[in-house]
């Protein structure tokens, strides 16, 4: 769940909060959400990878899109239950008995966004629950899997297990998501194990450029081009498939990279009038939905391009990361 509340520079320097910034919570950060929940707020179903699942199950038809996680025995898993079967999307979740629903709370200050989450249950996932009885057999029915960076902390070994499973077969798609700049920072151990299964990964150009950085070398220092161009072209597990790094730039064209292609691809953002948007938290998370969807439906590439950015530019006229109701239908730019 993800709890929203305006916040002045004073609410950030009591919990030591950069204006725009995605961080896990510490245990100085605890009585934040509290704080927030005390003062004016929203509290919306979040969630990276989950937002993305219910913005591809926006677009796609009923009951296509799985989801599998970790919630508590509590009412904010409830609530998550409720508004994923409103959105039509299927979830799956292992229920632990020891810690609450993960929590993400959302300081907004003018355009800026200060994430904080604390991951509690989420931070419980096993690698048993995905290969149970239950649950093994939708993994091996499905066709695309995708993953938000954010697991990466929590348990690489279920990511594994999907992205051999995806490159063992010849009609399955693994799908990766950088999701913030700290995972390719402190986390590049454990990327850097997935990254022979990425057959499409996606992040933003801050996430590119962390990752960048991370790697060292010859990379260190280069532009979004390069980035893109190096990434594509990294040791890839199945190499029947050529490998495709999406980076979205804001308002900025997203650059596209395939590897052996050369030179990388840019596309336009949808334009919107600055007084249209209401919040462009998830932002990213409705992009990749769209993305995803245009992938799972065998649309071209440029194509699921324009698909993620539409329900992007729908998703940030909306407060938190939701899409409007009734349903659109998507139109080409």
């Amino acid at each position: 769940m993800s709890p929203k509340s305006p916040a002045d520079e004073t609410l950030l320097s009591k919990y030591g909060l950069k204006a725009n910034d995605a961080i896990l919570a510490e245990e100085n950060h605890m009585p934040l959400y509290a704080d927030i929940l005390s003062r004016k707020h929203a509290l919306i179903a979040g969630g990276a990878a989950q937002n993305t699942a219910r913005g591809a199950q926006y677009i796609l038809p009923p009951s296509t899109v799985l989801y599998i996680g970790c919630v508590g025995q509590d009412d904010y898993a409830a609530q998550l239950r409720s508004a994923c079967a409103a959105a039509g999307l299927r979830v799956e979740y292992r229920v632990d008995d020891t810690q609450p629903t993960g929590r993400c709370g959302v300081l907004i200050n003018g355009s800026n966004r200060s994430l904080c989450t604390h991951l509690a249950a989420a931070n419980e996932y096993k690698l048993e629950h995905l290969q149970s009885p239950e649950i093994w057999p939708l993994v091996e029915k499905a066709q695309f899997y995708y993953v938000g960076g954010f697991h990466l902390t929590v348990c690489v070994p279920a990511i594994m297990a999907l992205a051999k499973e995806a490159a063992a077969k010849p009609d399955k798609t693994f799908i990766m998501n950088l999701s913030a700049p700290f995972i390719p920072q402190f986390f590049k151990q454990q990327l850097d194990e997935t990254s022979p299964y990425w057959d499409y990964v996606i992040g933003n150009e801050t996430e590119a450029l962390a990752w960048a950085e991370a790697q060292g070398g010859e990379i260190k220092g280069k532009g979004i081009d390069e980035i893109a161009t190096y990434m594509a072209g990294l040791k890839k597990a199945n190499e029947a498939r050529k490998r495709v790094v999406v980076i979205t730039q804001g308002t900025d064209p997203t650059v596209v990279a395939v590897q052996g292609e050369g030179k990388p691809r840019e596309y336009p953002v949808r334009t919107i009038a600055k007084e249209e948007i209401y919040d462009t938290n998830g932002a990213g998370d409705a992009f990749a939905g769209g993305f995803v969807a245009g992938i799972v439906e065998g649309k071209s590439l440029e194509e699921s391009i324009d698909m993620g950015q539409w329900l992007a530019r729908l998703s940030i006229k909306e407060l938190g990361p939701q899409y409007p109701s009734p349903k659109q239908t998507y139109s080409k730019a």
